[in-house]
């Protein structure tokens, strides 16, 4: 008789992570999608400090906020109107300092989608801002806008309010009559060598003499040039480069007659010598 054919039955082995077979496997790479490869994700904080600058002013630039989720067109909205452009129109650029980063000119893609990071800057280029210099302008002859009903000039009349209030403005003259007169007898009184009492905002009342009355070149009204008796003045006597009367440094200056009581004001420390 023939032997019979023995068939070997033993199962085959699991492969083991030692086995060549599956370092061979573990050895292989997985295959990647060249459109993932291109997609930059951003991660982090979804929000995102920017300043914002504009081509209508470079001097000019917005400290804000955004969140890294928002469309570059809901963006451009949103710099509409801290710049003053139309979203429609904008071109976009973010800045790492001086250095041009990105174009963000994709409508549809979320503002993470660029590698915008705190402290960059995106730069809005737009026409819009100019375009309100070359619309002719609506003017208005003097006649025609007193016609109109409802401007203020026409409010103010019919109120009687401001310079139409007869009688406030009769008041008011009353008053500006009456203080130039008290201005004129002041400046009567302050002859050159008289003491006088200065008062002005700001500053400590001082003592001093008249050395001057009259005007100062280049600026209107009549002054009064005081010598100090401390060093408590602006000057040494001059103003604009020309002197009107000879004191120490910070010892004069030029005030206005409202400021200036002519009296027997001594100087101070002057009757120190009555006392024994």
């Amino acid at each position: 008789h023939r032997a019979a054919e023995v068939k070997n039955t033993h199962p085959r082995e699991p492969e083991t992570i030692g086995s060549p077979s599956a370092s061979k496997s573990a050895g292989k790479k997985p295959k990647t999608c060249p459109e993932m490869a291109a997609v930059q994700v951003i991660s982090g904080n979804d929000m995102v400090k920017i300043n914002v600058s504009n081509s209508h002013n470079d001097a000019v630039s917005f400290e804000r906020r955004y969140s890294k989720s928002l469309k570059i067109s809901e963006f451009k909205s949103k710099l509409e109107p801290i710049t003053g452009g139309s979203a429609a129109t904008m071109k976009l650029e973010l800045f790492s300092g001086d250095r041009l980063v990105a174009r963000l000119d994709e409508n549809d893609h979320p503002l993470g989608r660029y590698p915008i990071e705190d402290g960059m800057r995106v730069h809005v280029t737009d026409n819009f801002a100019f375009v309100q210099e070359n619309v002719a302008k609506f003017e208005l002859s003097q006649d025609e806008y007193d016609s109109k009903q409802d401007s203020v000039r026409n409010y103010l009349r019919r109120n009687k309010l401001g310079k139409y209030n007869e009688e406030e403005m009769a008041k008011l003259e009353e008053e500006r009559k009456q203080q130039e007169a008290e201005e004129a007898a002041k400046l009567e009184l302050a002859t050159v060598g008289a003491r006088c009492k200065v008062t002005t905002k700001g500053q400590p009342t001082r003592l001093g003499t008249i050395m001057y009355k009259g005007e100062l070149e280049g600026k209107p009204g009549m002054f009064l040039g005081v010598r100090f008796d401390e060093p408590l003045g602006v000057n040494d006597g001059s103003s604009n480069g020309k002197r009107y009367f000879e004191c120490g440094p910070k010892y004069g200056s030029f005030v206005k007659v409202s400021a200036v009581e002519v009296g027997d004001f001594p100087p101070e420390g002057d009757d120190l010598d009555d006392e024994l």
